[in-house]
């Protein structure tokens, strides 16, 4: 069994940043991909940045630029870090992990901007 563990999360000004992580523990297959994702009040959950094992990660171009995604394979975990947020990056914020025909989702952890 898999669990994905958030935080990090918050609220911020806008042109502020935050750091969330996401701690990955169990029987974990590797190589995998861990991401991060988002759904905002209405809208559909969408990718914000995945790195592979290997550590190739990509980007939403909405957050090119501003966030960046790392991950610490030793730990298991994940990390975003998030500069000049704004009103728009508001949204619950996912961490996943993939792997051959099965993703894993955390509990997500709110991130609000103010303007």
């Amino acid at each position: 069994q898999v669990q994905l563990v958030e935080s990090g999360g918050g609220l911020v000004q806008a042109g502020g940043s935050l750091r969330l992580s996401c701690a990955a523990s169990g029987s974990i297959f590797s190589p995998n991909t861990m991401g991060w994702y988002r759904q905002a009040p209405g809208k559909q959950r969408e990718l914000v940045a995945t790195i592979t094992s290997g550590g190739i990660a990509n980007y939403a171009d909405s957050v090119k630029g501003r966030f960046t995604i790392s991950r610490d394979n030793a730990k298991n975990t994940v990390y975003l870090q998030m500069d000049s947020l704004k009103p728009e990056d508001t949204a619950v914020y996912y961490c996943r992990l993939s792997v051959p025909f099965y993703n894993y989702w955390g509990q997500g952890t709110q991130v609000t901007v103010s303007s």
